[in-house]
């Protein structure tokens, strides 16, 4: 009977969001109760592997954000490149609307989040928290809706969260960088060499890929460049071309690691924010309301403005079955920004924080603006979706 019910449970498309939800106020119970200290002891576990000379040292933390958060950027890779070749990225009259609605999607709360904190040269280096969006959260509420939801309304979501995480990857490869290691990237763009050369050379044998593949994380790690963009790079180069059901296999064999354990795993470590340190002023303080404010207010007004855009610059047409009040409830659903909100959030003030410098902490803006967006982007949707 259990063993149905969760089989059940797991075949939800909403499945991966109930979680996060789970994992989230697991951590803030631990965080704000007398479990506090178990919580910081956990996170700050030392984990060390040593190969020789090399030695990679972290806490579990940054196992989970570095390591863990690889294997999900690389299922992301892998999708963007099943997307482009053979899903609703392949047709370039598709895919313009929600590009141009990705990009607004970006602008808007980056400007907000700019706004509300431009004489703060340490609280501006979080100016792209808000710009993203939440693939797991937002097509999970959108399902909770029914088969009401025209199919390309989701599509139109999925094309769009997909375009902006590749801004997103952009964003972090190009601004949220440390020191750079000439070796390192040296041996990276090596290693980026060896990956294009086997899809050339048609080699589909997964295992020597991604054998190269923790080569290259390795070695982006310790370059200064955020670690997880080698997993982009690995999902980007693993061949689909005459390959086409050892790729959906191995694309598929990674959906259960990713949403049922690694992003609940890295919700419940990043999003355990202790209230007794937070005081009336930091719910209204240029932090918390750029992103708050950035998330359900930008990206409305971004992915719904530059959408009409595109469409009045006849770029392109709304999808089969989607009118301009459906659009408009996605824009809103697209606020929530959690998983790669809090993983850019990590990396923004990363050096601030290690030079011992307080900033109000991010966390309670992205949960904020994401709850918001999610509450009356799905309000929104039902009222509309009822009425047609």
């Amino acid at each position: 009977m259990i063993r149905t019910s969760l089989l059940n449970f797991f075949k939800l498309e909403s499945a991966t969001g109930i979680l996060l939800v789970i994992a989230t106020v697991f951590a803030m119970i631990m965080a704000n109760t007398s479990l506090q200290s178990y919580y910081a002891s956990l996170t700050a576990i030392p984990v060390v592997v040593s190969f020789g000379s090399l030695v990679i040292a972290k806490p579990l933390l940054l196992w989970i954000n570095d390591g863990l958060m690889a294997i999900f950027f690389f299922m992301i890779g892998l999708e963007i490149k099943r997307e482009l070749i053979e899903g609703s990225l392949r047709d370039p009259k598709a895919i313009t609307v929600p590009a141009f609605a990705a990009l607004g999607g970006m602008l808007v709360p980056a400007m907000i989040y700019a706004w509300f904190n431009w004489n703060d040269p340490v609280a501006i280096q979080g100016w792209a928290i808000p710009s993203a969006t939440d693939i797991a959260f937002a097509l999970g509420i959108l399902t909770l809706l029914g088969d009401r939801v025209p199919k390309g309304l989701k599509l139109f979501l999925l094309a769009l969260a997909i375009i902006d995480d590749l801004g997103a990857i952009i964003i972090i490869a190009l601004f949220y960088t440390a020191d750079l290691s000439t070796t390192s990237l040296t041996i990276a763009a090596s290693m980026i060499a060896l990956l294009a050369l086997m899809n050339l050379r048609g080699v589909i044998n997964h295992t020597a890929y991604i054998l190269v593949g923790i080569v290259l994380w390795t070695a982006v790690l310790k370059s200064g460049v955020h670690a997880t963009l080698a997993g982009v790079v690995l999902g980007l180069l693993i061949p689909l071309k005459n390959n086409q059901a050892s790729f959906h296999a191995l694309e598929h064999s990674l959906h259960v690691p990713v949403n049922y354990v690694i992003l609940p795993l890295f919700a419940f470590v990043n999003t355990g924010i202790g209230f007794s340190n937070i005081s009336a002023k930091d719910f209204y303080d240029n932090v918390t309301l750029g992103i708050a404010l950035g998330l359900f207010f930008g990206k409305q007004v971004g992915v719904f403005l530059f959408s009409i855009l595109a469409v009045w610059m006849g770029f392109g047409t709304l999808p089969q079955g989607v009118n301009w009040k459906l659009l408009y409830g996605v824009s809103i659903l697209s606020g929530i920004g959690f998983t790669m909100s809090l993983f850019i959030g990590s990396l923004a003030f990363e050096e601030a924080r290690a030079s011992d410098i307080v900033l109000t902490d991010e966390r309670l803006g992205i949960l904020m603006g994401s709850m918001i967006s999610g509450l009356i982007g799905y309000i929104v949707l039902r009222f509309f979706l009822k009425k047609s």
